[in-house]
């Protein structure tokens, strides 16, 4: 294999011996070793997903392209996790990274250990069989995949002559909370009913009508909904209970602690940017009270139609929090969606009419400093999908953060 395919940058010294391991040239002899008892050979390996955690440990997402010995070459998704995020069930091998040994989980796409529910879930003749079992008729599905968090979760779009739907694969363990939580707030708002669900962690969601927020943004405006439509949605959230492991309710420092250490370790040029920016949201924040939150509320969460809200998508982290929260990070993706778009006028005019909305409803810039919070967040986006000039895109991510933490001082 050549090497130079594999990481055509040097992997700095000084970031954890996971990253050392699973994105330098280590990582090509590591699967090397895996694939050659199956009689494979790694002809190239690229890292197209990474999630690093504040502790070190990481998953991350290659594509390699593999020459079989009876002379077949196929594209595959291979997935490699270290420490806390190796899920139960992966084969695990040791790798060493500067003399450092590191214990890695490794698997291939679909069949990752923690969503059992995957393998079929992929599969055009699976989701046929498995949905007809749960009383679904969906003859000749076209399967499209839209979202995949190793070890966490996938979205699979299913489009037949029958209808569409969506395919939400989680662990096990959660899909009774999951259920729970749209059948409490199915019948206050635009969300999608559960048609079935499996044991083995798949979801069965009918598809929503309605434009995404994002592509409204860009097209007719007419489409959009006032602000206050909006706030009319987030009123009618009925009290549901917190997700298992989730944070103090209302306070944003934890995850905002935990992308600047992100970014830190992968940027170390940033750290003291990152500690400002971190100080200056913890003294603007605020305290807030506890309510009902959709708890990531932004563009892309919400269909819309002729100027209401007629969909609302991934209730997962709903649950208490603090209002203000909502707002900002609708506020955080807007501002950064502005910052991409080669037309950020219509999204600057639909922002504007949300602060309008909000203005002087909280103090001393609180707003503003949670915010900031949310872009530091976002500024995480370009190395985790390992964009080229992700080093550039990360760092005019933080300046965007940094502006409205001046904004929230001021």
């Amino acid at each position: 294999m050549d090497s130079g395919l594999l990481c055509p940058a040097r992997v700095p010294p000084s970031w954890p011996p996971s990253l050392q391991l699973l994105l330098g040239e280590p990582a090509g002899e590591l699967w090397s070793a895996v694939l050659g008892p199956l009689s494979g050979r790694l002809r190239t390996l690229a890292a197209t997903s990474v999630h690093l955690r504040p502790d070190g440990t990481a998953t991350v997402r290659h594509t390699a392209l593999v020459d079989w010995a009876d002379g077949r070459a196929t594209r595959e998704h291979l997935v490699a996790a270290t420490g806390s995020a190796i899920p139960a069930g992966a084969a695990v091998v040791e790798g060493a990274a500067g003399g450092t040994p590191v214990a890695v989980g490794l698997w291939r796409w679909p069949l990752d250990p923690a969503l059992p529910g995957l393998a079929w879930a992929t599969s055009a003749a699976g989701v046929a069989e498995r949905l007809g079992a749960l009383g679904l008729h969906v003859p000749g599905p076209r399967l499209r995949l839209r979202s995949y968090r190793p070890g966490r979760r996938a979205v699979v779009e299913v489009t037949s002559p029958a209808g569409r739907w969506f395919l939400k694969v989680v662990r096990p363990a959660a899909v009774a909370d999951l259920v729970r939580r749209h059948a409490a707030l199915a019948p206050a708002l635009p969300v999608a009913p559960v048609l079935a669900h499996t044991t083995d962690g798949v979801v069965v969601l009918p598809a929503l009508l309605g434009t995404p927020l994002r592509a409204a943004l860009a097209g007719d405006p007419r489409q959009l909904p006032g602000p206050e439509a909006l706030e009319a949605l987030l009123d009618r959230l009925p009290e549901v209970a917190p997700r298992r492991g989730r944070g103090a309710p209302g306070d944003p420092m934890p995850a905002v602690r935990a992308h600047a250490s992100v970014l830190g370790t992968v940027c170390p040029a940033l750290a003291p940017r990152l500690d400002r920016l971190t100080a200056a949201v913890a003294a603007g924040a605020g305290r807030h009270p506890v309510v009902p939150v959709h708890g990531d509320l932004y563009e892309a969460q919400l269909l819309v139609e002729a100027g209401s809200v007629v969909g609302l998508l991934d209730v997962d982290t709903t649950g208490p929090g603090a209002r203000i929260d909502d707002w900002a990070t609708l506020l955080g993706h807007l501002v950064l969606l502005e910052h991409l778009t080669g037309d950020p006028a219509p999204i600057a005019a639909y922002r504007d009419r949300v602060e309008r909305l909000l203005a002087g409803r909280w103090p001393g810039g609180e707003l503003a400093a949670r915010v900031a919070g949310v872009l530091v967040g976002l500024a995480t986006g370009p190395f985790r999908v390992q964009q080229a000039g992700w080093a550039q895109a990360t760092e005019a991510r933080l300046a965007l953060a940094e502006r409205w933490a001046t904004a929230s001082a001021g």
